[in-house]
């Protein structure tokens, strides 16, 4: 009697526990009034889902427009056409990846060749003719967007166009402007300082900041006529990434250190000052304020003193030193206060990519259990090229797209489930 007794004192305790579970209540998907039907996507190669070091079908596919428009179908997105490379042509315009892990426990990085190119000099890639609502254009800077012949130029730009070199003279702003839309995002800029700063300051410029201020005017200007409604973008600090974050002084110091343990010193031809206005450069004791790029050839250091004496530094193309750190920074801060501006003015949401991926670098994210970093290769969020992203890392950005949408326009767009997709493949 006693034991049936515990049993009912048992069963009426979870019974009253079942009907204390808190409830939870998922808000259903709403596009709190924004036409989502006809999605656009405006930007360089992070949107065209560029990685690895190269643009290729895998990476398109996992473009973080086209997350974004997947998740759009939940209210009321419509199709979204991207120009992919062919399944004969998946690897595109060639890509890296990891094909084995040597002795010493570093991953081997080898070059898989290009499958779409149709000429050779120039450089020109398989055409597409079909659909497209991906704008994303590997290299472009927004002082291209109003450039007749812009296509005569870039290759990924003449691959998309109806018309062919030398004759491609549509302007990027108005083949973006061409057919209906609805919505946009917009993540523009980025080259503008990207390509500066990735060749050590010498072979690229950063552009002038009031020119910069027009001609993304122009392009925002324009996708917006109409009242149309769009999210965009701000300029990321070139410094959080892998590819200067990787090789780093100290790093190379200890490498050297185990040949020549005398050597206490690595030296860098470095800007003089951060004024933008004087481009002269002196030999100088390096320190963690210069930042080494992915690319340096570390088989270079010590040979003939190279790096390690006054007389034969680190070269400039191999380093972002301190000063150039501190222009870049100077131009990149005035063009997002452009964009903001500009999101403000015209009623945009904004996506502020500079602060977010700051603080991925100084925190990393922990996102669904799994913990991602800027770190390379292992942080998971950035692909071989330590500038673009991962699958994974184009789901965290199509994620941050959606949350500024919903926060500026009252929608409930759902948001992607980032362990559907990769972080970098081992073999």
């Amino acid at each position: 009697m006693k034991l049936n007794n515990y049993k009912n004192i048992l069963l009426s305790g979870l019974l009253v526990l079942a009907a204390c579970k808190p409830k939870v209540d998922v808000e259903p998907a709403s596009n709190g009034g924004v036409d989502f039907s006809a999605y656009i996507a405006v930007g360089d190669s992070q949107t065209a889902g560029y990685a690895d070091g190269g643009l290729y079908r895998t990476g398109q596919i996992n473009s973080f427009p086209n997350i974004i428009a997947e998740q759009l179908k939940a209210v009321g997105g419509g199709n979204f056409s991207q120009p992919l490379f062919s399944e004969a042509q998946a690897s595109g315009t060639g890509y890296r990846k990891i094909d084995k892990f040597n002795a010493d426990g570093t991953p081997s990085i080898v070059d898989v060749p290009a499958t779409a190119v149709r000429s050779a000099n120039p450089v020109l890639f398989t055409k597409y003719t079909g659909e497209n609502n991906n704008y994303g254009i590997p290299g472009i800077k927004v002082i291209h967007t109003s450039i007749a012949g812009y296509g005569n130029l870039n290759p990924y730009f003449e691959r998309v166009l109806t018309s062919s070199y030398p004759a491609a003279n549509t302007t990027y702003l108005d083949y973006i402007t061409a057919k209906p839309y609805t919505f946009f995002t917009s993540w523009l800029g980025n080259n503008d300082a990207l390509g500066y700063a990735t060749a050590g300051g010498v072979s690229e410029t950063l552009t002038d900041k009031s020119v910069f201020a027009a001609a993304y005017s122009a392009v925002i200007e324009k996708l917006t006529a109409g009242g149309k409604k769009g999210t965009i973008a701000t300029v990321p600090d070139v410094s959080a990434i892998p590819f200067f974050n990787t090789v780093t002084i100290p790093v190379l110091l200890a490498a050297v250190q185990r040949a020549a343990p005398s050597v206490t010193t690595l030296y860098v031809n470095a800007r003089k000052t951060s004024d933008a206005g004087t481009a002269t450069y002196e030999a100088r004791a390096a320190t963690t304020a210069d930042l080494i790029t992915l690319t340096f050839p570390t088989s270079k250091l010590g040979v003939n003193g190279y790096g390690v004496s006054p007389l034969n530094p680190i070269e400039n193309q191999y380093v972002l030193d301190a000063n150039e750190v501190t222009l870049v920074k100077d131009y990149v801060n005035a063009y997002n206060q452009t964009i903001t501006s500009l999101a403000a003015s015209k009623g945009l949401a904004l996506f502020d990519a500079y602060a977010f991926l700051n603080t991925v670098k100084q925190k990393g994210l922990l996102i669904n259990g799994v913990n991602l970093s800027a770190i390379y290769i292992s942080g998971g969020l950035f692909s071989l090229d330590g500038v673009h992203l991962t699958p994974k890392g184009y789901a965290i950005i199509a994620n941050e797209f959606i949350k500024a949408t919903n926060a500026k326009y009252g929608s409930n767009v759902p948001q992607a489930d980032i362990n559907k997709y990769n972080s970098v493949i081992f073999p």
